[in-house]
């Protein structure tokens, strides 16, 4: 239902409500009901006790904890499979270089530049997805280059950017164990997914 908040104090008094409400959208797990978090959070404005007891609390907890790992599992077993799979036919593609690492890149642009060092500064530009074409990071889309230190970045960028002459355009077909592994990397980016990047080095910053 919309409503129209005019006061300050029904304006901030919203926009609490509303955090609360982001959190759980962000991450929310089967059977949220906002009734019961109305509820929750009127009964103790009001300073009722509340109805539900500590145990029966905390089994509850229990029970959605464990359903959200079963999930959270199932979702990283497929990653990991669904990547495996994807860079196995990936490598037999012409014009693909598998390192002994793991890592696999084609050179779209050959830069004539030098070749950064483990310990140094670069700017890039780059373009990363998910090996299903979602996007989860472009610093081409904010049209702004990116500068961090070689060392600094995920295990497949470290060991391709010291062998990328500068001026030089790729794109990286990283495995999970050279990406964010079996922690993921927020929202975007399942434990155990295999990541692909364009990856342009425009110059050695220090």
């Amino acid at each position: 239902m919309s409503q129209n908040f005019t006061t300050a104090a029904e304006i901030v008094s919203y926009s609490l409500g509303r955090q609360v409400g982001d959190q759980f959208a962000s991450d929310p797990f089967d059977g949220i009901n906002a009734d019961a978090i109305a509820a929750g959070v009127i009964d103790a404005l009001a300073g009722k006790p509340s109805p539900i007891s500590q145990d029966a609390l905390q089994k509850a907890f229990q029970e959605i904890n464990d359903i959200m790992q079963a999930k959270e599992a199932e979702k990283a077993k497929k990653a990991a499979e669904e990547g495996e799979a994807f860079l196995a036919e990936n490598a037999k593609k012409e014009g693909i270089i598998v390192t002994e690492s793991g890592l696999q890149y084609e050179i779209l642009v050959e830069g004539t530049g030098e070749k950064p060092q483990v310990d140094s500064v670069v700017s890039t530009h780059y373009h990363g997805t998910l090996i299903d074409g979602t996007v989860f990071d472009s610093s081409v889309q904010r049209g702004q280059p990116a500068q961090f230190p070689v060392n600094r970045v995920i295990g497949g960028w470290t060991e391709a950017l010291q062998m990328m002459p500068t001026g030089s355009k790729w794109r990286l077909y990283i495995p999970h164990h050279l990406a964010y592994g079996p922690q993921g990397s927020g929202g975007k980016i399942a434990p155990y997914s295999a990541l692909i990047f364009d990856v342009e080095l425009l110059d050695i910053v220090s």
